[in-house]
């Protein structure tokens, strides 16, 4: 079966940091799209922070089976509808990938209940990622680290969650380590945080990190129906509950009546 992946990215700096629109001529989100549809079973295509609902209607998200997140420089700008809709998206069971300065993003932060902050240099150090995981899905594939010459540091400590499993370890060439590949699980969605990707450094055409990427959309895919209403929070009546009860003592709320929000 066909893995639906929609690749989100804000599409700042490519349009203006001629730089960064040198090594992704496609855009950031062009680059990831097109190491996604490299192989048969995932069929990729982009959103971007200017389109109208940023890409992300209802009906978007009602067909993206795995959500990929690239973020920098206009985490404020997204709308917060948007980001709760993204985020009752996961909770019924979309999976999502946030690569690197994501981590900031309001939906990871909203997911993730933390601040996410982190210690970072840009300076273009060596990063080593180890594999911390052996046999996971997400690192099918990869030798037991590979390396990337250029990168932005990124330094623990790392105000997120303990995650499920801690899937890849880097290590920079300044000393400084992170957590740079963690699992999370959100009500039925599945969730990956994957650390490089800085916009300067040509890392989406690393033919490893092409490989977790793909690797990544295939562990986050939920081939279940998605949960209908996932915030739903239903009053049950007495004459519904599995065993048969009585009401006892004073209560709050009239029959039917809503919970208070």
């Amino acid at each position: 079966m066909t893995i639906r992946v929609t690749v989100w990215n804000e599409n700042i700096h490519e349009r203006e940091n001629g730089i960064v629109a040198g090594i992704y001529p496609e855009g950031i989100h062009g680059t990831i799209a097109a190491a996604l549809n490299a192989e048969g079973d995932i069929e990729a295509d982009c959103a971007t922070l200017q389109e109208p609902e940023h890409g992300l209607s209802v009906e978007r998200l009602a067909r993206t089976d795995v959500l990929f997140w690239w973020g920098h420089a206009a985490h404020a700008e997204v709308e917060d509808a948007i980001a709760g809709r993204v985020c009752e998206a996961v909770w019924s069971g979309m999976g999502i990938v946030f690569l690197h300065s994501a981590h900031f993003s309001k939906p990871f932060k909203r997911l993730m209940g933390a601040p996410c902050n982190l210690s970072w240099r840009e300076a273009g150090e060596r990063e080593r990622l180890w594999v911390t995981s052996l046999n996971h899905p997400i690192a099918r594939g990869i030798d037991r680290y590979f390396e990337l010459e250029q990168e932005e540091m990124y330094g623990e400590p790392f105000g997120v969650p303990e995650s499920l499993e801690t899937v890849f370890t880097s290590w920079f060439q300044g000393g400084e380590v992170f957590r740079s590949g963690l699992t999370y699980k959100r009500g039925a969605g599945n969730i990956f945080y994957f650390r490089p990707g800085h916009e300067t450094y040509p890392s989406y055409h690393d033919a490893n990190v092409r490989m977790v990427l793909r690797n990544a959309a295939r562990w986050a895919y939920n081939p279940a129906a998605r949960v209908a209403d996932p915030v739903s929070a239903p009053n049950v009546p007495v004459e519904r509950a599995p065993e048969t009860i009585e009401h006892r003592g004073p209560r709050l709320h009239a029959p039917g009546q809503k919970g208070f929000v």
